[in-house]
């Protein structure tokens, strides 16, 4: 008991850092902005501790499935820091921002091709943007793009030699709280069915998000992307929800595989014999 409340603190200010990177990195930031991560750090906080420190599950899949978890917070976590240095050049340049710039300028650059998610991603800019605003997104883009799809390899690298899950067993009511296997239908199809429908929303919503987060929108008219803040945080669920949606997608694959196996050996009456 007293390991898992150790390590469920531990994930809750590990959550508190990620909120906080992008404050902690720029060089100013408003009060009212300090204030309202604030209270999203705290309220991460005490959800983490709740969920991890419970030994019923809630809302978090995966808890019980390393390294799924830690790939997707290792990657959204160096995603903000790199973007936010990309931002703070433009404020309060260093080597180090300049050298993490340059790097995301050329894979920006390199992914600026017709129908590429950087394409769709410029035309969210207001017409009134300025060059710097343009060319600091373009970075940036690039840097979490490239970021996140270094993880989604070692992701697929670990399925497909069969490392994940790691200790060869999966609870379907611990990792998966939200999905129920006593509803009709078999469970193999329904975790097959689920994963693909997360993959395809994945690699679609990059397309999605500029048609319902236009410059002209409500959301992006209230809230400027040429804010230091704003624009971190927006690249940051403009790929990290599809890269979170496509490793999901991905997981409920390898799991209905799992369950598919183990069918099949446990009608083969081969299997479990031991020779006299």
């Amino acid at each position: 008991m007293i390991a898992r409340l150790t390590g469920a603190v531990l994930r809750g200010l590990l959550v508190v850092l990620l909120i906080a990177t992008p404050s902690l990195i720029l060089p100013t930031v408003p009060a009212e902005t300090a204030q309202i991560v604030a209270f999203v750090a705290i309220a991460g906080l005490f959800l983490t501790m709740l969920e991890y420190g419970s030994s019923a599950p809630c809302l978090f899949e995966f808890r019980d499935a390393a390294p799924f978890n830690r790939i997707r917070f290792s990657a959204i976590m160096l995603l903000l820091v790199l973007v936010s240095l990309v931002v703070r050049h433009n404020l309060a340049p260093t080597g180090l921002s300049a050298f993490v710039w340059s790097v995301g300028h050329v894979v920006g650059n390199a992914l600026d091709f017709p129908f590429s998610p950087m394409r769709l991603a410029l035309p969210v800019l207001p017409e009134t943007a300025t060059f710097q605003a343009y060319d600091t997104l373009v970075s940036a883009f690039g840097l979490a793009l490239l970021v996140l799809v270094i993880a989604l390899c070692l992701f697929v690298v670990d399925l497909h030699r069969d490392n994940w899950p790691r200790r060869g067993t999966f609870n379907v009511w611990i990792n998966l709280p939200t999905f129920d296997p006593t509803r009709s239908g078999d469970v193999v199809s329904r975790l097959d069915r689920d994963g693909r429908i997360n993959i395809f929303a994945g690699i679609a919503m990059p397309a999605v998000l500029p048609m319902v987060f236009g410059p002209n929108s409500a959301l992006i008219s209230a809230v400027s992307l040429e804010q230091p803040q704003a624009m971190v945080w927006a690249v940051a669920v403009w790929l990290g929800l599809p890269f979170s949606l496509i490793m999901r997608g991905l997981a409920m694959q390898r799991i209905a595989q799992l369950i598919e196996v183990r069918r099949k050996d446990a009608t083969n009456p081969r299997v479990g014999l031991v020779p006299l």
